[in-house]
């Protein structure tokens, strides 16, 4: 469908809005087209002989008003229906895109999809408010006086008018080629979108590697990129009002010519003649501005395909009709041959034909080198990802089968990169369970071992710690994290690297925080401390997303396979003076 028409589904539940606005702009075109018959009597009887006079200016002022009144009401409604259809296609389009599969942003920036929802939805609340409201009142307005033009002297007006079909070629060739180039705008104002967004979020590693110049060129290239495009688009904008002002011309010298011949003829007045070049003028106006504004609607269109590309992209991980809620774990979950192949992972499997059986309340470490797969591996469990092959049973039930919102519902997640929001600290810990209690959120920081720095910060939990927690160190955020799945409560975990970044002393707290946090629970640890590997009920070894090896810490350790060379060489490092090294970055 058209993005136009498909945008004018979003505008079809405001009929009231529309029908009044439409009013409001018929007032106005037949206001202007009054003014201008207005000259006749102003030049036949006010002039000459001061005939008429109250009645006349009692007029112009009625319409003067009346005119105001309808471009005061056009213009306000249809900026109403401009942000009414903005703010549901705006919220739409996050909720949308919010609900995509891990897969979805794995293969768009941030500052893509944040050019989509603000610069392109901007695009096209101009589009409903002043480009729709400008296309039908300025229309009028031309239907207005070119209607008067007729009641004057149709003959003349066919004379004035015959060049008006000439633009009509251009504008439309000029229009496609404008749609073009505007995406290509649109385009290059989300490539500066994203070179901007990613040095202001990694702001540090750009300081810290004195490579702000770099970062300068690459955002100077972006904006010189989008210089280039808007100066094309200003070009095809320019191209219109010369050709404008020479048919202009050409109607003027038209008008004269023909109409000196029947002011000769007595077949008309000068009042009624200069009424008939006045209106023509004054059409000149609004007819100039269409062709602006049918330029406005080629980038308005460009920007509405670029939402609808949005809207039209599909989930990979979707709900199945009829799917049933998940009841509360209890019993196992399993991994039965599970496959996974990302999109342009050209053939090679992320994990290939993994087999394996957690029980309810066992602690299973997931342990291999990089790109073995094991983020991969529990990416699978609360569904960022659906298998290509095989399936992931929670106790006995396809998570594919089940709702969404009760399979995650029941699964809290402490990451490596901790996620925090702008908050504070107690809505933060808050996130799964918005409704709990401040005693309860209390509760679960002192079992995080959070509650003592929280106390100390400015306003205690009620202390806003920045984007993604700046303002607090990384132990604290780990913490809160901690705290935040405490009180979510969920009977299964997954602990990605929780504690590989952190000094000894902040990783005695957290370690603390998580044994707190795994009593009672099922818990997938991608393990990075060698103390939790051997603490671990199972350890599960994955190698080129085959799981090579499962057992516990001493029974691995005897077969001397694949877990005892990664212990000897962890072990290896601590004797040499360092940290223990991780099992692997994340796979």
């Amino acid at each position: 469908m058209d993005p136009l028409r498909r945008l004018l589904r979003y505008a079809a539940p405001y009929r009231l809005v529309i029908a009044g606005a439409f009013a409001a702009m018929v007032l106005y075109g037949v206001a202007s087209a009054a003014l201008a018959w207005l000259i006749k009597p102003i030049l036949d009887s006010v002039l000459p002989a001061r005939e008429s006079l109250a009645f006349v200016g009692t007029a112009i002022i009625v319409v003067y008003v009346v005119k105001g009144l309808g471009a005061f009401l056009s213009s306000y409604w249809m900026d109403d229906l401009g942000h009414r259809v903005v703010r549901a296609l705006r919220t739409e389009l996050f909720e949308h895109t919010l609900g995509q599969s891990a897969a979805f942003f794995a293969r768009r920036s941030t500052g893509q999809l944040l050019s989509r929802v603000n610069n392109d939805v901007g695009q096209v609340q101009r589009a409903v408010s002043e480009t729709v409201g400008d296309l039908a009142r300025e229309s009028l307005t031309v239907v207005g006086y070119a209607a008067l033009l007729v009641y004057i002297d149709a003959g003349l007006a066919l004379v004035c008018l015959t060049a008006a079909p000439i633009v009509v070629y251009p504008l439309a060739r000029l229009g496609k080629r404008l749609r073009t180039v505007s995406r290509r705008s649109q385009e290059a104002l989300e490539r500066l979108s994203h070179v901007a967004g990613e040095a202001f979020a990694g702001h540090r590693i750009v300081k810290a590697f004195l490579a702000e110049d770099r970062e300068a060129a690459k955002f100077r290239a972006a904006s010189d990129d989008l210089y280039r495009t808007n100066m094309s688009v200003t070009g095809v904008l320019s191209v219109l009002p010369p050709l404008m002002e020479a048919l202009g011309g050409v109607a003027i010298v038209g008008a004269l010519w023909y109409g000196s011949g029947q002011i000769a003829a007595g077949r008309l007045t000068p009042g009624e003649f200069t009424t008939f070049v006045a209106s023509l003028l004054l059409m000149y106006g609004p007819v100039k501005k269409l062709t602006r504004v049918n330029a406005n609607v080629q980038q308005a269109a460009a920007a509405a395909e670029r939402v609808f590309e949005l809207l039209d992209a599909h989930t990979e991980v979707r709900e199945r009709p009829g799917a049933s809620d998940l009841p509360r774990f209890q019993s196992a979950v399993e991994f039965r041959d599970v496959t996974f192949m990302y999109e342009d992972g050209h053939g090679r499997p992320v994990l290939n034909a993994v087999s394996l059986t957690v029980p309810a309340g066992a602690v299973v470490a997931i342990v291999g080198r990089s790109g073995a797969g094991k983020t991969t591996l529990v990416n699978l469990l609360p569904r960022f990802y659906d298998v290509t092959g095989g399936s992931v049973l929670i106790d006995g039930a396809d998570v594919r089968d089940v709702t969404l919102a009760s399979l995650r519902r029941q699964i809290g997640i402490v990451t490596q990169e901790t996620v925090l929001f702008d908050d504070t600290i107690a809505a933060n810990i808050a996130y799964g369970m918005p409704e709990a209690s401040r005693e309860a959120i209390e509760a679960a920081a002192r079992a995080a071992h959070a509650h003592e720095f929280i106390v100390g910060q400015a306003a205690g939990y009620e202390t806003r710690i920045g984007e993604r927690g700046q303002r607090l160190s990384g132990g604290q955020r780990q913490r809160l994290a901690i705290a935040r799945a405490i009180l979510r409560d969920a009977p299964l975990l997954v602990l990605d690297e929780a504690t590989s970044s952190l000094d000894s002393e902040s990783e005695r707290l957290v370690q603390d925080a998580l044994t707190a946090l795994m009593r009672d629970r099922t818990s997938f640890v991608i393990a990075h401390r060698l103390s939790t590997v051997q603490r671990a009920d199972m350890i599960v070894v994955l190698d080129r997303g085959r799981l090579v090896e499962s057992g516990r810490h001493d029974e691995l350790l005897a077969r001397g396979g694949a877990y005892a060379r990664l212990h000897r060489a962890q072990f290896a490092e601590a004797r040499g003076g360092g940290r223990p090294v991780p099992a692997g970055p994340r796979g």
